[in-house]
């Protein structure tokens, strides 16, 4: 179960843009070891790894030890546990009044063109 703290340490870590670039590339190539995701950003690997740290303590990235070299794999189970926290909850109200949209778009589309005595 996700709790609070880990919530939070998901939305802060997808709250930076570089970390959601270095998501991307991990689910884009999965395995991609530290080196190479440094060389597509601007910034010091230093400033990576920081990132890096951040992405990991949220569970959002698992790293497997390669030689001297860290692979880098995308976790996408903590994004998950969220969609379901919030949507299946929210959701279901919402598509309870679809359905009842739909129902009455469609009895409405099967009425007649003529019958216009309402």
């Amino acid at each position: 179960m996700i709790t609070n703290d880990t919530t939070s340490n998901v939305f802060n870590a997808l709250a930076h843009i570089t970390r959601r670039e270095i998501l991307d590339l991990t689910r884009e190539q999965p395995g991609i070891t530290v080196g190479e995701l440094a060389k597509n950003f601007d910034v010091s690997r230093i400033a990576i790894m920081n990132h890096l740290t951040v992405l990991t303590d949220a569970k959002l990235i698992i790293s497997q030890k390669d030689g001297r070299s860290r692979r880098l794999f995308m976790n996408a189970m903590p994004i998950q546990e969220i969609y379901e926290r919030w949507t299946d909850i929210y959701s279901q109200q919402w598509l309870d009044r679809m359905s009842i949209i739909k129902q009455t778009a469609e009895a409405i589309s099967q009425k007649p063109q003529g019958d216009n005595n309402e």
